[in-house]
C-alpha cells in the first residue's frame, strides 16, 4: 500500500460515469476527498455518498473536491449520481488497481464472515499532493462525511 500520511499520493487515473479519464493530478491546488465505497445504490454507500452530496456547499466553499471510487461500471455510476443528484464524481475501478494501491481492496469481516472486498476507507489529499489523513476502515458510512467536513473545518482554523 502506498498511502502513508505525510508522503505524496500516488497519482491515478479512472473513468467518470461518462467514460471520461480523471486523475487525482487534475485537482493540484486543491484538497481533495477520496473516498472507497462497496457498491452503487446500497444502504451504507447511499447514506454515505448523500452525507457527501449533503455537506457539499460547505465542502465545495473550503476549496474541497470529492471523488468516490467503485468497483462499479458508468451505467451504473451514471444512474446512481443521477438519483440521488451528487455534484461531485464516481469513478471506476473495475479491475481494483488503484483500490488495491491506496489500501482500500482486501481482507475484511463481516457479520463473523471473512472475505475479500471493498474497505469502507477515505484518503484526504492536500493541495500539494500530500497525504493530510486516512481513514482507513471508516466504522460509520452514514457519520463519515460530518467526520472529514470536521477535519477539514479545524485543519484551516488552526492555518488562521
Amino acid at each position: 500500500m502506498n498511502i502513508v500520511e505525510g508522503r505524496k499520493a500516488p497519482d491515478f487515473t479512472l473513468p467518470d460515469k461518462d467514460g471520461k479519464p480523471v486523475s487525482l493530478s487534475d485537482f493540484t491546488g486543491h484538497d481533495v476527498i477520496v473516498y472507497f465505497y462497496p457498491a452503487d445504490d446500497t444502504p451504507g454507500c447511499t447514506k454515505e455518498a448523500c452525507g457527501f452530496r449533503d455537506a457539499w456547499k460547505e465542502l465545495k466553499a473550503r476549496g474541497a473536491v470529492v471523488l468516490g471510487v467503485s468497483p462499479d461500471g458508468a451505467e451504473s455510476h451514471r444512474k446512481f449520481s443521477a438519483k440521488f443528484k451528487f455534484p461531485f464524481l464516481l469513478l471506476s475501478d473495475p479491475d481494483k488497481r488503484v483500490m488495491t494501491d491506496w489500501g482500500a481492496w482486501g481482507e475484511k469481516v463481516l457479520y463473523g464472515r471473512r472475505f475479500v472486498g471493498v474497505i469502507r476507507s477515505t484518503v484526504w489529499v492536500g493541495p500539494d499532493g500530500v497525504v493530510r489523513k486516512r481513514w482507513a476502515r471508516v466504522p460509520s458510512a452514514e457519520k463519515h462525511p460530518a467526520s472529514v467536513l470536521k477535519q477539514l473545518a479545524s485543519a484551516a482554523a488552526s492555518r488562521t
